[in-house]
Parts: C-alpha cells; structure tokens; sequence
C-alpha cells in the first residue's frame, strides 16, 4: 500500500514539475535575437538609437560557418551606410545593433524569421538562423533628425545640396579622426541623394528627408 501510495506521489510531482517546465518555457521570449559584445572602446560618448546614421562593417555567416556576406569585399569594400531602426537592414540588425559605440564590435545571431525569413536570400537557405560579426564606424544623429538637418542646411534655405551633405560627412569624419578620400565621400553621396531625392531635381527637401515622419521634423 506504502509503495503505491509512494508511486502516486511521484507520478504527481513528476507531472507538476512537467507543468511547470512547460509554463516557465511559454514565458521565455522564442526566435530573440542574441547579441555579444565582442570589443567596446572605454570611451563611448554617443551610443546607436533608432534613426540614427550608422557607417559599419559586417560579415554575415551560417551557424556551419560558411560565409555568405562580407562588406569589406562587397561594392570595393566601403563600409555600409544605413539608418537605424527602420527597416533598411533585416529586423535583426535593427534590434541587434542599438546601443553600440564608435568601435564597438559585436557577433549577432538573428533567427530565421528576423533574418531572411521562409523564402531564404541568395545563399542564404530558407529558414536559416544568422550570424554576423558587426563593427560600428560611425554615428551620427539623423539623417532624419531635425538637429541634423539643421546642421547640414548651411544656408538654412530648408533644402539640402550635394556640397552641403558632402561638407557635413567631412566634418563627421574628421571628428571622429577617420579623414576619407573624395571618391569614398562621393560614392556616399551618390547612394544618399539615390535613395532620398525622390523628385530628382538634385536636393533633399525637408519632406523628402523626413520619409520616417519623426516628430522632430
């Protein structure tokens, strides 16, 4: 009787302890992206946030290690400019890189349906979980802050020329002691009035340049 008894309880607190296991799982965040720091500088005057300009490298790999992107041999291997946060890298990226410094580096492993999703990309087979080793060069506030905008429109005539954004990446550059040559500015100034000036009358109005509709603008 004892021993039956004993086999009752058992069974009971094993299923328990089952429930329990189950119930702690459904709290626990499922396909989140992991982020680790792999060097941050001691100083780190100014940390990545949405809508901010962001100059990185990144090199993109499959958990078996095989590589199927890397910045440094794409597009002569400038580093890639994008804004922050609003969707202009896959969703991983977005969550994955907030809050880096100047020279922060981290290894981030995005799953599938905050990579490249059920369709896959080029090499990348459908539903695979990402890797990518990210090193930030770079931030500044904008290009769709009214802060920036304020600071690139020199002569405050509420549009933005080519020389205007060209001067304003010099100085970002030169402040952060990372001086470029004229075709890599050139190259980045292309690609910005590319994707900003929608009308092609060669300037970024205060409309165009506010197309995430921030409350600042």
């Amino acid at each position: 009787m004892w021993t039956l008894v004993c086999c009752i309880l058992y069974v009971f607190a094993s299923s328990q302890f089952d429930l329990l296991s189950v119930l702690a799982a459904a709290d626990e965040p499922l396909n989140e992206v992991k982020s680790e720091v792999v060097f941050k500088p001691e100083e780190c005057s100014q940390k990545s946030k949405k809508g901010d300009l962001i100059n990185a490298h990144y090199d993109g790999y499959l958990l078996d290690g095989s590589q199927f992107y890397c910045s440094r041999s794409d597009k002569d291997g400038h580093p890639q400019w994008f804004v922050l946060g609003v969707g202009q890298v896959i969703k991983g990226l977005d969550i994955g890189m907030m809050d880096m410094c100047v020279g922060e580096k981290r290894k981030i492993t995005v799953p599938s349906d905050l990579a490249f999703g059920v369709n896959g990309k080029g090499p990348v087979p459908p539903n695979a979980t990402v890797v990518f080793e990210v090193e930030v060069l770079s931030v500044s506030r904008g290009p769709r802050s009214m802060e920036a905008f304020t600071q690139i429109d020199l002569d405050k005539d509420k549009t933005l020329t080519k020389a205007e954004v060209k001067e304003y990446l010099k100085l970002e550059y030169e402040k952060g002691g990372k001086p470029r040559d004229e075709p890599f500015y050139e190259k980045i100034i292309a690609d910005i009035f590319r994707k900003s000036d929608r009308d092609r009358d060669g300037l970024i109005s205060s409309k165009e340049y506010n197309i995430y509709e921030h409350d600042e603008l």
